[in-house]
């Protein structure tokens, strides 16, 4: 199933280029070196607006999620699992899970991106269950 195309902003738009090219990204300071998501113009934290892009290796563990059945909008499978990432790199990003039934979801299960098709030739990152385990 192909989602919506994501909403592209001169903020984000480095986010959705390498999700497109199958690479999941986040921005890091170049005044205090701390990563951080969702991309944005100024550090929150030392208010440097210097960054650069930072590949991330896409895996993590499930913080907290919820099953969501309504609204209903054709372009996705339902339930849809709704999950925060914790990444191992210290960046907590939202997605979706794929691939796990909604009673089989975990706080803390293991977890690794995948990317699904978008319109418009994107692709939006999505997780599914890590079985390697870490």
């Amino acid at each position: 199933m192909v989602r919506p195309a994501p909403v592209l902003t001169e903020d984000n738009q480095l986010f959705w280029d390498a999700a497109a090219q199958g690479r999941l990204v986040a921005q890091r300071c170049r005044g205090c070196g701390r990563l951080h998501h969702p991309p944005r113009p100024m550090c929150p934290d030392c208010h440097s607006l210097e960054r650069e892009v930072v590949e991330l290796a896409g895996v993590g563990r499930v913080y907290s999620y919820a099953v969501l059945h309504h609204p209903r909008n054709p372009r996705f499978d339902y339930p849809l699992v709704a999950v925060l990432v914790d990444l191992d790199e210290g960046v907590r990003v939202v997605s979706n899970l794929v691939g796990v039934e909604p009673a089989d979801v975990r706080i803390g299960m293991p977890v690794r991106v995948a990317f699904a098709p978008a319109a418009d030739d994107t692709a939006v990152p999505v997780f599914e269950a890590d079985e390697a385990g870490r």
